[in-house]
């Protein structure tokens, strides 16, 4: 019986669902964290309407838990962005290739810390690749490098955010886009 158990045993943690983690004060993490794939954004000139800033993001199958919440903070670039909370978006897919749109229940914006919070109801379950567009009121008004941590919290009573990384995005001055 012990030898059939061990043969077993391999096949068992091939389809046991991975759970997240969950400590003993209740916080929730991700089993696997999600990845920023990518960040682009479909304006690249300074001081122009009508951009949108898209990220997408990839939940593994084995994150154990659904995503409730992502936060993108814009952490380096010399001008702040105004963004128009009523026109976030969130959809299943990439910037190139839209899927089924997802449910932005609720918009945060922290002028201070330029961080713009994003919850979806109902939360992306694993395994789903999905983009989150930001649109800009403009552009920034000065050219430059500009970066935007991405951080993304689990479905649970006390989320721990996992932070995926930096999206970069590099916006021209009129007279430097035809160097």
């Amino acid at each position: 019986m012990k030898k059939f158990s061990l043969f077993l045993l391999p096949f068992l943690l091939f389809i046991t669902p991975t759970l997240g983690i969950q400590t003993k004060d209740g916080t929730v993490y991700f089993a696997q964290p999600p990845r920023l794939v990518k960040a682009v954004t479909t304006r690249s000139d300074t001081y122009v309407w009508g951009a949108t800033y898209y990220f997408t993001l990839n939940l593994l199958p084995d994150a154990g838990v659904p995503l409730k919440q992502v936060t993108i903070s814009k952490t380096e670039g010399p001008d702040n962005i105004r963004y128009n909370p009523k026109k976030i978006i969130a959809f299943e897919g990439t910037h190139r290739d839209k899927g089924q749109q997802l449910t932005v229940e609720e918009v945060a914006i922290d002028k201070k810390t330029n961080t713009i919070s994003v919850i979806l109801n109902p939360p992306v379950p694993p395994g789903k690749t999905f983009t989150i567009g930001l649109r800009p009121v403009r552009t920034p008004r000065y050219g430059g490098i500009y970066l935007f941590g991405v951080t993304a919290f689990p479905l649970g009573e006390k989320p721990h955010g996992h932070f995926l990384g930096y999206g970069r995005l590099h916006f021209y001055d009129g007279s430097d886009s035809y160097d």
